[in-house]
């Protein structure tokens, strides 16, 4: 029996073992259509979510949380796999994950031979790194605002290989796109082997020119690996026309998969070269597959990827990009000016999206966090390093302005306790 197959005899009356039946809290589907109305659209897309009312949750980024239509599908999943167990396992289980790859890599604009499932970005980009076949004083550069798990891992590579690590580090509000590009480009020497970059800063938001900075890069015969752990799903992403050698997401951030999931697309040309993090026994054979020798794993959370997609698509990914950056810039073009705050984010639009950092000049970012939670019940993270001082906000599809409205209300009064 296939997956959905038998997801449609699970909804059904099929099955009528009560260890089998959906829970009914709080796993209701809501039958309620989306209206067209822009205002309505998003009021009725606030009702697919499990909000807790402690707190408004400006802090979506780390764990875009599932909506209700996933999570009723995914718990069917969940079921669906315990019922099958071990013949699901022998079975289907490698052809359905194939199948939402496929379907992963239409979205992001790969081919499937190119792209592997991982459990996060940190998982995908450390395979890289660690893996390349380094040779002493090769060179690597990345930026100070780069994830931190990602800058430890070139630390381990320098240990273990004798590899230079190049360090730069990214101005909060470039003049061009030619200023980022110059500032990769500085450090490039004969020795330069891989640059790895944000394709947005985890930390600000910024959106940087990848397509600029991998041509730049490639005239140089330099590699280049993104980081897009908050892209897909939240801006749309086309690797091909990134021109970019590797690419690594976390599909639990803004396409909303349940927890550990991610993706990684190595270029056909590279694939071969990339020593695996464990053997597999493709490992002969030049295909992405060799590096993607996972053990067994929670299988029912690939197979929700297929119906974050799904999700996605009903709303529509450009929709999605938009309504994510009009919240953004609804606070923080409220604030830009206002004495004592300071925002950390680029003014133009092209340069950001649905993230934004801000900070208060007298405040210690892990004050104004904790005032922001304490006296107003807004959720958000202290950043402070990098030349980065503030709070990561990063409001999703549910939030309203009406919350952004006491957000912003809140800066404004922390920012004159002089």
């Amino acid at each position: 029996m296939n997956k959905r197959d038998f997801i449609k005899q699970l909804g059904g009356a099929a099955l009528l073992s009560p260890f089998l039946a959906l829970p009914q809290y709080p796993l209701e589907e809501s039958q309620t259509p989306y209206p067209k109305n822009e205002d309505a659209f998003w009021q009725r897309i606030r009702e697919d979510y499990y909000l807790k009312p402690d707190y408004i949750n400006l802090e979506n980024g780390y764990y875009n949380f599932i909506p209700k239509p996933t999570m009723e599908k995914y718990i069917r999943h969940i079921h669906m796999v315990n019922y099958e167990a071990s013949y699901y396992m022998r079975t289907v289980q490698w052809e359905n994950k194939d199948k939402v790859r496929d379907r992963l890599a239409q979205l992001v604009g790969a081919s499937p031979e190119e792209l592997i499932i991982t459990r996060n970005t940190t998982e995908s980009l450390d395979m890289i790194i660690g893996g390349y076949p380094w040779q002493k004083k090769d060179e690597a550069i990345f930026a100070q605002q780069d994830y931190g798990a990602m800058k430890d891992q070139f630390g381990l590579v320098a240990k273990r290989f004798g590899v230079v690590n190049k360090v730069v580090s990214l101005p909060n509000h470039p003049a061009s796109d030619e200023e980022i590009v110059s500032l990769y480009e500085s450090q490039i020497t004969p020795r330069t082997k891989l640059l790895m970059v944000c394709h947005m800063v985890n930390i600000t938001g910024q959106i940087l020119p990848i397509k600029k900075i991998c041509d730049m890069a490639h005239s140089h015969g330099v590699e280049v690996m993104v980081d897009g752990a908050h892209c897909v799903g939240h801006i749309d992403v086309n690797i091909a026309e990134l021109g970019c050698d590797y690419y690594g997401s976390s599909l639990h951030k803004w396409l909303s998969v349940p927890l550990g999931s991610g993706m990684l697309f190595v270029a056909k040309k590279h694939i071969a070269k990339i020593w695996p993090l464990f053997a597999d026994h493709t490992d002969e054979v030049p295909e992405i597959r060799r590096l993607n020798h996972t053990g067994t794993l929670p299988v029912h959370t690939d197979l929700a990827i297929d119906d974050a997609i799904d999700y996605l698509e009903n709303i529509g990914l450009q929709r999605k990009e938009d309504r994510l950056r009009y919240l953004q810039r609804y606070w923080s073009d409220a604030v830009r000016n206002v004495e004592h705050i300071v925002v950390n984010t680029p003014v133009d639009p092209h340069r950001s999206c649905g993230i934004a950092n801000v900070g208060i000049a007298h405040m210690k970012p892990a004050d104004l966090a904790k005032s922001l939670l304490e006296e107003y019940n807004i959720f958000t993270v202290a950043i402070d390093y990098a030349n980065v001082q503030g709070c990561r906000i990063t409001p999703n599809i549910y939030t309203t302005t009406k919350e952004l409205d006491a957000f912003i209300i809140a800066l404004k009064t922390l920012a004159n306790r002089v």
